[in-house]
């Protein structure tokens, strides 16, 4: 295995559309205790290979675990396999942390099934857990939290801790702008995955947290595409038409069903479930002048066509003529025009707390909170909703950012750079952000 990984990884080297070479901070450290960080599965990108380099930069220790061929070709470094059954990963990690002499962990992702057994495991030896993030406040800033993001985040969800921390944290705009590139995030994304083809070699009991193999995601975004060319124009109408506020228009935009928002932190087992649910509640209780937007999510592979179960549903409860579906939209214009959110826990929800759109969560996102999301049911909200208070939002978003978010991204190398000079002393500091304000 030794040998292929070795191949893989010169492969990556030429082939990569980033340059991998990492690039050491440019705000010089000086010198701190040794630790020993175990890096498992990271984002689709050359990330996690540089933040491994500049933590040996300064004199810690890194070690890295691949469970599958995508991970080789992103590799941390100093690496370790995994190439057994799941049932064994427990006493697996529970070796290579003795041995290792493990004080961190670092992952992307609380929920995939290879890092539920380290985290539990960790949390019992006293190992810290950094646990990185797409960002809770986009494009500019990505998460990263000790012991868990989303629904397992240690941020309260208490008004007043986030009235009285936000006395003491500084006022934050959007971050640092840096280059954004869809064509370098999906470049990553295949090549990953391009190596899936040898997992039955080099890792014949890996299996996938998504529900999906690649090639067929692949085929789904290339039918997706082609209803997004077709769509644009009547798209581009229907959100001219909510701006001119003839109708109080309530948005639904959907999440990815492979998203741990969607799988583990919430009731729904889908988007069709969610779909179904506000649906039937819009029919039974929402004013006769009102109507309904159903957004789909702009990463979306297609392979399910919400456009047409939209319809059904909506033809099935009787409200047909009042709901309509967008395959895409400018996202701040519907926020500036709307009459309200109904979100599962999307990062969209905080979007619209922002644009002081009265907000409904169908789950427990980290601002779930009296004073910024409706309280009560589904039913009420449609006649009766309130704007968030926006002292207590800046108060919760500068926190949140001061507490949680890292300036920098995951995809492009300006963006990459950001990030790992910024999370440096987070990751070497003996105790969380929040956790200084507890």
């Amino acid at each position: 295995m030794a040998g292929i990984e070795t191949a893989l990884e010169q492969f990556i080297r030429h082939q990569s559309p980033e340059k991998l070479k990492a690039q050491a901070p440019h705000r010089p450290l000086p010198p701190q205790p040794h630790n020993s960080f175990l890096f498992l599965q990271g984002v689709s990108s050359p990330f996690f290979a540089r933040l491994a380099k500049a933590l040996r930069a300064i004199g810690q220790r890194v070690h890295s675990i691949n469970f599958n061929v995508g991970d080789v070709l992103y590799s941390a470094g100093s690496r370790h396999g995994f190439s057994a059954r799941p049932d064994e990963l427990e006493s697996f990690y529970s070796q290579r942390f003795h041995d290792l002499n493990i004080t961190d962990l670092v992952l992307f992702g609380d929920c995939r099934p290879v890092h539920r057994p380290a985290i539990a495991l960790a949390r019992r030896l006293g190992i810290r857990v950094h646990v990185f993030e797409e960002g809770y406040f986009r494009p500019y800033w990505i998460t990263l939290e000790r012991d868990g993001v989303n629904n397992n985040s240690l941020l309260p969800r208490d008004p007043d801790w986030y009235r009285e921390v936000g006395k003491n944290v500084p006022r934050y705009d959007n971050g640092n702008p840096f280059k954004l590139s869809f064509v370098a995030r999906a470049a990553h994304d295949v090549l990953y995955h391009s190596g899936g083809a040898l997992n039955k070699l080099c890792f014949p009991h890996y299996r996938t947290h998504a529900p999906f193999n690649a090639a067929k995601e692949y085929a789904g975004f290339i039918r997706q595409g082609v209803r997004l060319l077709f769509a644009g124009r009547r798209d581009d109408a229907l959100v001219t038409e909510v701006a001119r506020e003839r109708h109080p228009t309530f948005l639904l935009p959907l999440q990815l069903d492979s998203d741990a928002q969607i799988k583990d932190h919430s009731a729904f087992a889908n988007m069709f479930e969610v779909i179904d649910h506000v649906i039937a509640s819009f029919a039974a209780f929402a004013p006769g002048e009102a109507r309904l937007l159903v957004k789909n999510h702009p990463l979306t592979p297609g392979l399910v066509n919400y456009h047409r179960i939209t319809q059904a549903l909506a033809k099935q409860y009787g409200v047909a003529d009042r709901v309509d579906f967008l395959q895409s939209g400018h996202m701040p214009t519907l926020l500036s025009h709307i009459a309200g959110m109904i979100t599962v826990n999307s990062t969209a929800g905080a979007s619209a707390l922002l644009h002081k759109r009265p907000t409904y969560t169908l789950a427990n996102p980290i601002y779930a909170m009296p004073g910024l999301t409706q309280q009560g049911s589904l039913d009420d909200f449609w006649r009766h909703h309130e704007a968030p208070d926006m002292a207590l939002f800046r108060d919760f978003r500068n926190t949140v950012i001061h507490t949680t978010q890292i300036n920098g991204g995951f995809y492009t190398g300006c963006g990459i750079d950001m990030a790992v000079n910024n999370c440096l002393d987070v990751l070497l500091a003996k105790t969380s952000r929040i956790e200084n304000f507890l």
